[in-house]
């Protein structure tokens, strides 16, 4: 494979920012950006699970108006959706993005770019979605644009399967972190999202994003400027955990850590051929997921609302405490 062009780092001006950044680049050598440790060199061609050299691809950016309220406020968020990911979930809704790589390279220099010119637009903050694994490039983007007068909040918009030792890099860059917590058992993780041991890597990294940023603050306007939000999406089946990332979430963190509770998915992708994530959640799994909500005081945040239109699509599938079929097995 033909090796990425190094990247100039004679545009950054501030000498201590600059080996800031060389030291995320050194990742990149036998790359361990993120909790896969795919030991290959980035910088020499080499393409890990992630499928990316040094330079990180992007499929679209625009102002969003369809996260949470305290991110999207009025004018909208300057959301910039990266191709590729660490993880493979099979129930993806963004899968030509994530999983089939739709997207254009981009250096550093272009990335800061596009974020003054959201800036410019009026966007809140700048949203960085699924960075995490090409944080290297993205905090080499952002020293750059904070030099060239970028003056908004940056959320770091991520899966959670993401390295300790990256986001301490990042300390100081990112001003609200919005990770997912998508799973509490390393069994359903792996066998969907094919991440080994995410429960630990994914606590890992919200308690350091926790120690970073604190408690969600607001500005005058109700716009995000500092803090933690917390996502989990609710799964057929609870095949999510809930009940235990929110138990982790109110005695590690605390009862003012906000949780955006989601009841959107939705089985596209390879979703639709296992039996287990195959359908919409029902009402009465979405009503559990807010009784878990209630019971462990994590009244701050966002609850999506259930739409009962689902219904039709909410058919009973099989239990996890079944045996698998025969094609969950071949692709566990």
């Amino acid at each position: 494979m033909e090796p990425d062009r190094l990247p100039d780092l004679s545009t950054v001006r501030d000498p201590e920012f600059r080996l800031l950044v060389e030291k995320a680049y050194a990742f990149l050598d036998s790359c361990t950006v993120c909790p896969r440790e795919c030991g290959i060199n980035r910088k020499e061609g080499e393409l890990g699970t992630c499928r990316t050299g040094v330079f990180p691809k992007i499929s679209a950016y625009n102002l969003h108006f369809g996260e949470e309220p305290a991110i999207s406020g009025t004018r909208g968020s300057g959301t910039v959706f990266f191709a590729s990911c660490n993880l493979s979930c099979d129930f993806c809704q963004n899968f030509p993005i994530s999983q089939m790589d739709y997207g254009r390279p981009v250096t550093p220099e272009r990335l800061s770019r596009i974020y003054l010119e959201l800036e410019s637009r009026g966007a809140h903050n700048i949203n960085l979605v699924t960075p995490s694994h090409i944080v290297p490039p993205v905090l080499h983007s952002l020293v750059l644009a904070r030099e060239a007068g970028l003056g908004i909040p940056v959320v770091y918009n991520s899966n959670g399967y993401d390295s300790v030792s990256m986001l301490r890099l990042l300390e100081g860059w990112i001003d609200v972190y919005l990770p997912d917590m998508k799973y509490s058992s390393d069994l359903w993780a792996r066998r969907i999202s094919k991440a080994d041991g995410y429960v630990f890597h994914n606590r890992s990294a919200v308690a350091e994003m926790f120690r970073q940023v604190g408690p969600l603050r607001l500005d005058e306007e109700g716009i995000a400027k500092k803090g933690l939000i917390i996502r989990h999406l609710i799964m057929p089946n609870e095949l999510g955990g809930w009940e235990n990332s929110a138990r982790f979430i109110r005695h590690e963190l605390g009862e003012s850590v906000p949780v955006s509770l989601m009841a959107q998915y939705f089985p596209t992708n390879r979703a639709r051929s296992r039996p287990l994530i195959s359908r919409r959640i029902t009402e009465e799994e979405y009503e559990r997921a807010l009784d878990v909500l209630f019971a462990e005081n994590l009244m701050e945040g966002y609850v999506q609302e259930y739409d009962a239109r689902w219904e039709d699509t909410a058919a009973p599938s099989p239990r996890p405490s079944d045996p698998l079929s025969e094609q969950e097995s071949r692709s566990a």
